[in-house]
């Protein structure tokens, strides 16, 4: 059964998600995540949704309401989503659940969270480019003492 089929018949449905680019506030294949079908208002900034794009479900964070669209990015990505529509927009992230226990979405913890990590998405940006880089210059330098041994 596809998301759409079970948002229809149920309303929500719990997964866990493949992917990292929601890091690090959803573990992938170990945190569950229930997804409450789209609201009928327009969703705010910072809400998490599910949103197919060209066959794909995608979950991602709002970073900016448009008057016709919205800006998404993971959590752990360096790049904007532009051109999400109402329309793509199956369902919210309404429920977290990590090793047995509830996320509390509205709690202090996580609206700091928010606020460090999302908020100040060009600081994350460079943040991240940064980490990769050294991961990148770290694996090269295993390499060339590999070859040296």
């Amino acid at each position: 059964m596809t998301f759409e089929e079970e948002l229809a018949l149920h309303g929500s449905f719990v997964f866990t998600a493949q992917g990292d680019s929601m890091r690090p506030l959803i573990r992938p294949a170990r945190d569950l995540l229930e997804i409450t079908r789209r609201p009928a208002a327009r969703l705010r900034r910072y809400d998490v949704a599910l949103y197919k794009r060209d066959g794909r479900y995608i979950l991602h964070r709002v970073l900016a309401v448009r008057p016709e669209d919205y800006v998404f990015a993971g959590d752990n990505n360096r790049r904007r989503e532009y051109g999400v529509t109402d329309d793509m927009i199956l369902g919210v992230l309404t429920g977290l659940t990590r090793d047995g226990a509830a996320v509390d979405l509205h709690g202090l913890g996580y609206r700091c969270y928010v606020r460090l990590w999302c908020a100040p998405f060009p600081l994350r940006a460079a943040l991240l480019y940064g980490i990769h880089c050294l991961r990148k210059i770290a694996g090269a330098l295993k390499k060339s003492l590999r070859r040296l041994e």
